[in-house]
């Protein structure tokens, strides 16, 4: 997947976008004046618990339709056509992180219902997905299909959730905190699903999936929304960040001087790093440093720790 086919290309790439979008709560407001989501790609919504994803996917999803703004599907459907035009919804696919499924559902009861509900839901995938999940490793399918969701494990569940909502012929995945549940062995094997799903749909395709760990999921990843406090504080593909921000290596007594010019820095007796915005790196000259490519968990951190230092001082500044 080559980020070049979107840069430059407007919103040809841009299939969900959102304009505007705000949400108001006793202590939390969500605020996203422009959101893309390209085309064709992973997108992670990275932020800290509480920073809105779940808020951001819940409107996307149409679990939540009471806040302002415009949000726009695959190009040319309004929420609101959305809502009314079930070929629309067929065409997208969700996994929650609560009571997804209700608890006296059987796992023969998921498939039953999943296949009345949408017309796109194969069985024999459905089937598949719950073996390639391990979802009952131990239990004969006869078994296993009886057992309830209220007996089922977080991980187990979601899982469940995964198998039904790739059961469907989709091109767009809304996936809430996929990853949290799962052991590391099904957090790879979600990620080539992730992959494969991206891959078969021939650039039609795309996965929003939320976390509040890249770590784990960042091998998948080709783009990112980091979230701070409702609000969209950086974005881009992640070849693009990588190159916006550097990870900077130095010693001990170039600390204080480069604490100035760094955009976030940790330090210890021997040395410091930190991240830096490339435009600044000239700034470093005469000091005795390393450069490196971050991580994308490495920018992330950086990020959010750099905005709640904003978001703090601009508080405390108002109540001055």
């Amino acid at each position: 997947r080559d980020p070049e086919m979107s840069r430059g290309l407007g919103d040809v790439y841009k299939r969900q976008k959102g304009e505007n979008i705000s949400k108001k709560f006793k202590t939390f407001t969500l605020d996203i004046p422009d959101l893309r989501v390209p085309k064709g790609f992973a997108t992670a919504l990275i932020g800290e618990n509480g920073a809105g994803k779940t808020t951001l996917l819940n409107m996307l999803s149409g679990i939540r339709l009471d806040y302002k703004g415009e949000l726009t599907f695959f190009d040319k459907y309004s929420s609101e056509e959305k809502e009314r035009r079930a070929d629309v919804k067929n065409r997208i696919g969700y996994t929650g992180t609560g009571r997804y499924y209700l608890p006296q559902w059987t796992v023969s009861d998921v498939e039953e219902i999943s296949s009345l509900l949408f017309d796109n839901f194969d069985r024999d995938v459905f089937e598949r997905y719950c073996r390639e999940l391990a979802i009952f490793p131990d239990s004969p399918n006869g078994v296993a299909l009886k057992k309830k969701c209220s007996a089922l494990s977080d991980g187990t569940r979601t899982k469940l959730m995964l198998a039904g909502a790739m059961a469907r012929d989709t091109d767009l995945l809304l996936l809430d905190e996929p990853a949290s549940p799962l052991d590391p062995l099904m957090r790879d094997k979600l990620c080539q699903m992730i992959g494969d799903y991206i891959s078969d749909g021939a650039g039609e395709k795309s996965v929003l999936f939320s976390t509040h760990n890249i770590s784990d999921m960042e091998s998948i990843t080709d783009y990112a929304i980091i979230m701070e406090h409702g609000n969209v504080v950086e974005c881009g593909f992640v070849e693009d960040l990588k190159e916006k921000y550097i990870l900077i290596k130095g010693d001990a007594q170039d600390a204080e001087a480069a604490s100035k010019i760094l955009y976030t820095m940790t330090k210890n007796p021997y040395g410091f790093e930190g991240i830096c915005l490339a435009e600044n790196l000239d700034k470093l000259a005469g000091m005795n440093v390393s450069k490196e490519i971050p991580s994308l968990f490495q920018i992330s951190v950086a990020v959010m720790k750099n905005n709640t230092k904003t978001v703090s001082y601009t508080h405390l500044r108002a109540h001055e």
